[in-house]
């Protein structure tokens, strides 16, 4: 990709998420993976453009907004954009224990299981390896996508989703999950779409989009 299409892209996915108040908070931050190279785009809601950094710096991810980027494509393979972030009803999570459990079809079919909350960078790639596209760390909401799409999508299924959790736990309602056949076939098709993605990444190529969001 070059570095004039990864910045379009970067720019067009970030105003798509602003626009639709995914990335409300000043220090919202948003990036995508460059296979090819090995550079990330970077940036946070109110910067004027991206900037070009190393996925792998010579020492660690390094520290603050950067390196929970870098954390994260270096636990996911199959990653290439990364949203920390959420809309309204996502940023509730933390006060309603930073976890929903699978409740939803397409949750858990486009998402995955939730990872479970985090506060140490070096226990976010075991909370992410049971290929979940949406975790809490830190009190930051991140959502994960295999193509800059995919996140888009998935940011705005999740604050969907929470928009109907969020206050049917806040009034004491008793969710029932899916049952267990369901989250395994539809979790299994993610999985093989994930394994794919990272075959893809590890060849240097971008993931292919997937039909039938």
């Amino acid at each position: 990709m070059s570095d004039d299409t990864l910045r379009d892209t970067w720019l067009s996915l970030r105003q798509r998420l602003l626009a639709r108040g995914l990335m409300p908070g000043d220090s919202d931050s948003l990036s995508l993976r460059d296979p090819a190279s090995g550079q990330m785009a970077w940036g946070t809601a109110t910067d004027a453009s991206m900037r070009s950094l190393p996925l792998a710096p010579a020492e660690g991810c390094g520290t603050g907004a950067v390196a929970l980027h870098r954390t994260v494509y270096s636990a996911r393979i199959d990653v290439c954009a990364v949203l920390v972030g959420g809309g309204p009803f996502c940023r509730q999570m933390a006060a309603f224990g930073g976890w929903m459990p699978a409740v939803f079809d397409e949750q858990i079919r486009q998402l995955g299981h939730m990872a479970h909350p985090t506060n140490d960078l070096a226990r976010l790639p075991d909370a992410l390896a049971d290929g979940g596209n949406v975790a809490l760390h830190a009190g930051q909401l991140l959502v994960l996508g295999m193509t800059p799409s995919r996140l888009a999508l998935n940011a705005e299924l999740f604050e969907k989703c929470a928009k109907a959790w969020v206050p049917a736990t806040a009034g004491g309602a008793k969710l029932r999950t899916l049952p267990w056949i369901v989250r395994h076939v539809a979790n299994g098709r993610l999985m093989k779409e994930e394994a794919r993605a990272q075959e893809q990444v590890r060849q240097g190529l971008r993931p292919e989009e997937t039909r039938g969001y």
